[in-house]
Formats: structure tokens, C-alpha cells, sequence
């Protein structure tokens, strides 16, 4: 198992919204960064955990706790010639971009990135490096478990 920080606007798509939906899941789609793409192309797995993270907003940091429930697939927003997330480049037969599912699984208690900073067992955690802007990193066990405990 393998754990990741997935970045979300919540004017897009909030932990509100996920824990809301039906079956709390939703498509991760619009990741238009080739590193991420590869993380959720190559390395996510059914099981993964993730840490639901609110980013540009008036207070970013990790919201709530997530998995990773479906294999990749084509993003369907790369097609869409109207949408933000168009690529003209992108064919049904060659697709650039992909989506995985995501099914919240915990709304916590909002772990702000300045509190984050104060944590020395997260200082060398990915988003919290000067210049990281991935919206999607690997987080390591021990960074998964002091976050989790953090949200107790």
C-alpha cells in the first residue's frame, strides 16, 4: 500500500462534496501535469490511502482522508473542446490524461498547511517543500501515520 497528498480547489471539488455524493466517490480528473499523471498512471493502486488536501483557498491544508478505488482511466475532460480542461492534442485512440476514483472515506478537521510546517515529523513532506506545486505527491507511511494522528 502506498500512500499520496491529492491536491483539490473546493470550489471544484470539496471533501463536502465527495462525503455528499452517493457513494462518496469521485473522478480525479483535470491533472494536467505529466509527473502527477504518471503517479496515478504507474504507481496508485486500489487501497492506496490519500490525504484529501483544499488548495487555493483562503486556508489550504489536508481536509479529510481518501482511497484510491478504481484503476486508471482515460480523463474525460481532455476531450471536452468546451471545458477548462481541453487538449486538443489528446484522441480517443491516444488519450494524454487520465482519471483515477477517489472514495472519501473521513471529513477531518481542517490539518492547515502552517500547522503542517510545525510538525518536524512532516518536514520533509513533499508539498511542504519550497517551490512544490505537484497536485499530487507520494506521502511516506511515517508521514501518513503523524498526519493521521494529527486528525484524532
Amino acid at each position: 500500500m502506498q500512500y499520496w497528498l491529492m491536491k483539490s480547489e473546493p470550489d471544484e471539488v470539496s471533501i463536502d462534496d465527495v462525503m455528499a455524493s452517493k457513494d462518496q466517490t469521485t473522478a480525479w480528473f483535470g491533472v494536467r501535469n505529466y509527473q502527477a499523471r504518471n503517479f496515478m498512471r504507474d504507481q496508485m493502486q486500489v487501497g492506496d490511502g490519500v490525504l484529501f488536501y483544499h488548495s487555493s483557498c483562503p486556508e489550504p491544508g489536508i481536509a479529510g482522508l481518501a482511497e484510491i478505488v478504481s484503476t486508471p482511466y482515460p480523463d474525460a475532460s481532455q476531450f471536452d473542446a468546451k471545458g477548462k480542461y481541453y487538449d486538443p492534442k489528446a484522441t480517443q485512440e491516444q488519450p494524454r490524461w487520465i482519471s483515477i476514483d477517489v472514495k472519501g472515506t473521513q471529513k477531518t478537521r481542517l490539518l492547515p498547511l502552517a500547522e503542517m510546517r510545525t510538525i518536524p515529523a512532516l518536514e520533509e513532506m513533499v508539498v511542504l517543500q519550497k517551490g512544490s506545486r505537484l497536485s499530487i505527491t507520494p506521502v511516506t507511511p511515517a508521514q501518513w501515520k503523524a498526519v493521521v494522528k494529527l486528525l484524532k
